[in-house]
């Protein structure tokens, strides 16, 4: 049998009491709110919170600027609601999740504001992504019944995306609408969907259905995204194919470090934060909160606390942030405040301070490893390159 890692150990986790232990608590915790010393104060992290429900739809979603809702970038926020103590959004946009799931397990790729679904196709990252937020709802709230509550849907939307893996261990980017997959993957996806795998599995055993079919396809796909890159289409110049790896916990320590480092002037612009395309004079505040988790997670907590007060120059009065600066043209582009970089900046938030119980779930998915063998070395061709 192959030596795998343990998906389920996913950081400091409530679990299931055991025989004559104290249950959960009946009442959910309610943590602290985060705050970064001498960048955003609790105050701060709250009013960012704040400017993401102002977007939220009487239904729950939380959408792009535009109005339309994928389902990623909706449980991003639905995560810093919740870190930031906005507990009642929060719910509402996990019943949305409950509510908008279609009968195969997925969510459309985009659903326009009021519920039309303006593209019927599925990404599967955009799938698999609910079991990251439902995981750490967990972590951050202790609530056991939500948990339950959230199961089902979280075990069919896994069931949906590993419909899509192939025997070698990549996913698919996406079914389209006529039902046919991708012929391709994509490496930020794909390092995406290995973290929502972890967390499932732990969610997985926490309410007491354990899939351990769940792990050997998440060592599997955790090792073609370490050392396979033929795997994927290359999307190189993107900055999220250079840190997702690490962030997202197949690639760490000693690897994590090398990787980070060999682009890492291609895409840092320093006082300013990441860029997003290595090739344009534009920096973004989630792809900067995202290489600033990636950074913290793998160690590396001094220059994490210092880019993320580099990327602060995105902060409105309101406690919004624009999407990104366009550094040659000194202006903001696009001119809109957006969703998901408040989120990334309240996650990242608490990362850095320790808040809540969900701080550490970036930090917990790589486990301390960083080379994971397969889980099916036939399978990727490294049975045939083994030595001996």
């Amino acid at each position: 049998m192959p030596v795998r890692e343990n998906p389920a150990q996913v950081g400091p986790a409530p679990r299931a009491p055991a025989p004559g232990a104290a249950p959960p608590p009946a009442t959910p915790l309610t943590p602290p709110t985060p705050a970064v010393p001498g960048v955003l104060t609790a105050a701060d992290v709250r009013a960012t919170g704040e400017s993401i429900v102002a977007v939220q739809e009487p239904s729950g979603a939380v959408g792009w600027p535009d109005g339309h809702v994928d389902a990623w970038n909706h449980v991003e926020c639905a995560m810093a609601l919740s870190a930031c103590g906005l507990r009642e959004p929060a719910r509402r946009a996990y019943d949305w999740l409950r509510a908008s799931q279609r009968a195969d397990g997925s969510w459309p790729k985009k659903t326009a504001a009021g519920g039309v679904v303006t593209d019927r196709a599925a990404e599967s990252n955009q799938v698999a992504y609910v079991a990251v937020g439902v995981w750490h709802e967990l972590l951050v709230t202790r609530d056991a019944a939500f948990a339950a509550r959230m199961w089902p849907t979280v075990r069919s939307a896994i069931g949906y995306v590993l419909a899509l893996q192939t025997s070698r261990g990549e996913i698919a980017w996406e079914r389209r609408a006529d039902g046919s997959p991708a012929g391709y993957a994509l490496l930020t996806g794909c390092s995406s969907i290995y973290q929502s795998l972890r967390c499932a599995v732990a969610l997985a055993e926490f309410v007491g259905q354990p899939q351990p079919d769940w792990e050997l396809a998440a060592g599997q796909l955790g090792h073609v995204v370490a050392h396979h890159p033929e795997a994927f289409a290359d999307k190189s110049q993107f900055s999220m194919d250079w840190y997702y790896p690490v962030l997202a916990g197949p690639v760490r320590g000693p690897d994590g470090a090398a990787r980070l480092a060999a682009r890492w002037p291609d895409f840092v612009v320093p006082g300013l934060g990441a860029r997003c395309v290595s090739d344009q004079p534009w920096v973004t505040g989630a792809e900067t909160c995202e290489l600033v988790l990636a950074l913290d997670a793998n160690g590396d907590h001094g220059r994490a606390v210092e880019l993320f007060g580099d990327i602060q120059h995105l902060r409105d009065a309101d406690g919004g942030y624009w999407t990104g600066w366009q550094f040659v043209n000194r202006a903001h582009f696009p001119a809109e405040h957006s969703s998901w970089t408040a989120a990334a900046m309240i996650l990242a938030a608490d990362a850095l301070s320790g808040a809540t119980g969900g701080a550490g779930l970036f930090r917990a998915a790589g486990a301390g490893r960083a080379v994971l063998p397969p889980a099916d070395a036939d399978a990727c061709g490294c049975a045939l390159t083994a030595p001996g």
